[in-house]
């Protein structure tokens, strides 16, 4: 069985694990060789990278990730980047998190 964790700062940690997320906190400095780790464990089917860490996680770890089909790789936007004064309109930066993403709009 695969298991989901997400590479984030340790600001950002906490949230995610109040919400139930495993988590392995780092600094930007330290996060490619985070993510390299993560990656040749061999029990994650998915790891979500806070792109404050590492913007493009997928060319950051080209080197481990060749030959193997998992984990996926899941950018992630920052939570500074989501809650900045510059973000007013929530319920549009979440349709656009889900669009690129997923590739496609989901409405309730």
């Amino acid at each position: 069985m695969h298991k989901v964790v997400v590479l984030t700062d340790s600001e950002s940690a906490t949230g995610f694990r109040l919400a139930g997320s495993e988590v392995v906190d780092s600094t930007r400095e330290g996060a490619v060789a985070a993510l390299e780790k993560l990656i040749t464990q061999g029990d994650y089917g998915l790891i979500a990278v806070d792109q404050s860490l590492i913007p493009d996680p997928a060319k950051a770890a080209e080197r481990a990730m060749r030959g193997r089909d998992l984990p996926i790789l899941l950018p992630i936007p920052s939570l500074q980047d989501a809650f900045s004064p510059n973000t007013v309109d929530a319920k549009a930066y979440m349709g656009k998190l889900v669009r690129d993403t997923i590739g496609f709009d989901i409405k309730l």
